[in-house]
């Protein structure tokens, strides 16, 4: 990481002005000291306006982060795992770095497979069987 940008991969270097921070009062156990000191970090970066990204690359992420994103097209991430908001910074910003990361990977093609003549037929035999057992359960006739 460098103090400029946010380097994600050789292609994308996010200017670390793009990225906005904003520092809340954390829940959970602490006692006082959480009560007092905002170490939660909430991480905003909005991919859509972003001058980082390439279109293609832009296209993607959106895509792929459609979920995450708010309905103005808001990427937030949240961490309060330490108490020191110094911590909680570095580890939010590295977490959206590895989900650009990933987001931008480009995903294995998938490779057409048949089911096997074998496997389809034990797979119908097992249900025929089933089917014999369950036709047997019926009620049982005073003359068998």
């Amino acid at each position: 990481m460098t103090d400029a940008a946010l380097v994600v991969s050789n292609s994308l270097r996010i200017p670390r002005s793009e990225l906005s921070y904003h520092a809340t009062r954390s829940g959970g156990p602490g006692g006082q000291h959480v009560n007092t000191s905002s170490t939660r970090i909430e991480l905003w970066w909005n991919p859509a306006q972003s001058t980082a990204p390439d279109a293609s690359q832009r296209a993607l992420l959106l895509e792929r982060l459609g979920g995450k994103l708010d309905s103005e097209g808001w990427l937030r991430l949240v961490e309060s795992g330490s108490r020191s908001q110094l911590r909680n910074r570095e580890a939010v910003t590295e977490r959206l770095a590895a989900l650009l990361e990933r987001a931008l990977r480009p995903r294995k093609p998938r490779k057409a497979t048949r089911v096997p003549t074998g496997v389809k037929r034990r797979r119908l035999e097992g249900k025929r069987q089933r089917g014999q057992v369950k036709r047997l359960r019926g009620k049982v006739s005073p003359d068998e």
